[in-house]
């Protein structure tokens, strides 16, 4: 669901002060959220502009004003496209397959991840630290304390029962200075603030023979304990996607945020 109706975006500037003051009155504690997620990063909130504490207190428009179809959003996302799709988490997760299109998570303002980690390779490994992922080194940003939440995600998986220490034990892999398959978008493994669990175990809709917005049937081995520690510290998961990646998980604090004011509104 987008965060403005289709009634508020078409409303004159004069009566809705622009889309962006719309989605700040209809959903300030998403822009909050936002905000509140990364308090090293993002200043405040000034009307249709997202202002960032570092880059000359740059601005990152929240409504762009511009249609865009699903691949749209993914090639050149703005903030209300980043927070309209909620994350469902705790109550909320139906446990079904995702419906087409439905991605929390998998539109990104790149400009914000850039201002963030850092807009190069050498800049984001120099931002980043090596954890003791069960016997692996792995380098993870400490921008936004990823490093600290993922060494606690480690820790609460170790005390998970041993028979489920095979999903997640070895890593495929955190920091890789890469696109999206098949885009021009980063990767947040580009920024370091990602990690995949075991391939063996990973199910993935190209893989599938999946192609963009028809997705074959949805597959997933990977066990609901497994996927909420990683949400209790900060981690969505790719598996609640529908163009879906089971052995993804990134740091988006502010969906998880997000998905829990969701639940504790019912679900509505």
């Amino acid at each position: 669901m987008r965060i403005c109706s289709t009634a508020l975006l078409a409303c004159s500037l004069a009566l809705c002060g622009g889309a962006g003051a719309a989605l700040a009155s209809s959903h300030p504690d998403r822009l909050e959220a936002l905000r509140a997620a990364y308090p090293g990063v993002i200043k405040s909130i000034d009307g249709n502009e997202v202002v960032l504490t570092s880059n000359s207190n740059a601005r990152l428009v929240i409504d762009d004003r511009k249609p865009k179809d699903h691949e749209a959003k993914l090639a050149d996302a703005d903030i209300e496209d980043m927070l309209a799709q909620v994350y469902p988490i705790g109550a909320c997760d139906d446990r079904k397959p995702p419906a087409v299109n439905f991605d929390p998570g998998r539109i990104r303002v790149t400009k914000l991840f850039t201002a963030m980690y850092g807009a190069s390779a050498a800049e984001v490994q120099a931002r980043t630290s090596t954890i003791d992922w069960f016997g692996q080194k792995l380098p993870v940003t400490r921008v936004n304390g990823v490093d600290k939440a993922l060494v606690q995600v480690r820790d609460d998986l170790a005390r998970l029962p041993e028979g489920l220490h095979k999903y997640f034990r070895k890593s495929a892999g955190t920091f890789n200075w890469r696109l999206v398959a098949g885009t021009s978008t980063p990767s947040v493994h580009s920024f370091a603030a990602a990690i995949d669990i075991d391939v063996a175990y990973a199910d993935y809709w190209r893989w599938a023979g999946g192609k963009p917005g028809a997705v074959k049937a949805y597959r997933n081995q990977v066990p609901r304990e497994v996927v909420e520690v990683f949400e209790r510290h900060g981690f969505i998961w790719g598996g609640k996607w529908y163009h879906y990646d089971t052995m993804h998980f990134e740091y988006r604090p502010e969906l998880i945020a997000i998905g829990r004011l969701h639940e504790k509104a019912g679900c509505k």
